[in-house]
């Protein structure tokens, strides 16, 4: 069964019907596979550079602060020793390239899934293109309101020119909790931080070519 969508312009009027690819837009999502993928896609985010340094690295401390008996204080053999202030950090993080692995198909599989729950809960729209003339807020204003895109929405775009790609990015940006992507690099966990998704309706075509 093909699945149908409505697609809308930027002044919210109804203009056409859109076939929406069910391999996409209508699967049982599969909730463990986008955990693991959050999982996978944060670890990987992180660069692993944190470092302290250990006793031996610090500076100075060569000579035992005091006599071992006699003082009345306790014994101590560096003042660079982790219980002092300025001392070494004992346990503490060190460099290390930390990456997790999953496949091509996982990866597609968890965009599929929560794509297909925004689309059973309605927070699909499909536009028939996104276009500003120039950098105008109040036009991206405008238009998150006629299409009733709500306070958090991810605009998914087709390929276009670098500035006027930049001109969008940067009415988006600054109207609201909104952001703009390119289809070619959409990834399931951009989709997760919005509530809805706004596809220009050429960008679906990308969809139906990977089939």
């Amino acid at each position: 069964m093909k699945l149908k969508q409505e697609v809308v312009n930027i002044k919210g009027e109804k203009v056409d019907m859109a076939d929406i690819p069910d391999s996409v837009f209508g699967i049982e999502p599969n909730y463990v596979l986008v955990s693991q993928y959050v999982r996978v896609y944060l670890t990987n985010q992180t660069q692993g550079t944190s470092k302290t340094k250990t006793r031996a690295e610090v500076s100075g401390g060569g000579k035992k602060p005091w006599k071992q008996k006699g003082t009345g204080r306790a014994r101590h053999g560096s003042i660079r020793s982790p219980i002092w202030s300025g001392g070494g950090i004992a346990h503490g993080p060190k460099p290390r390239a930390k990456r997790l692995k999953m496949s091509k198909k996982m990866r597609k599989s968890a965009l599929y899934s929560v794509l297909s729950e925004r689309f059973s809960k309605k927070n699909i729209i499909v536009l028939d293109t996104l276009k500003i003339d120039g950098f105008k807020t109040k036009e991206a204003v405008k238009i998150t309101t006629a299409i009733k895109a709500g306070n958090s929405a991810l605009f998914v775009i087709a390929k276009k020119e670098l500035s006027e790609s930049r001109s969008l990015i940067k009415s988006f940006n600054l109207s609201g909790n909104y952001s703009l992507v390119n289809i070619d690099v959409l990834n399931a966990f951009d989709v997760l931080g919005y509530k809805k998704a706004v596809f220009e309706k050429e960008s679906l075509e990308v969809f139906k070519k990977k089939k």
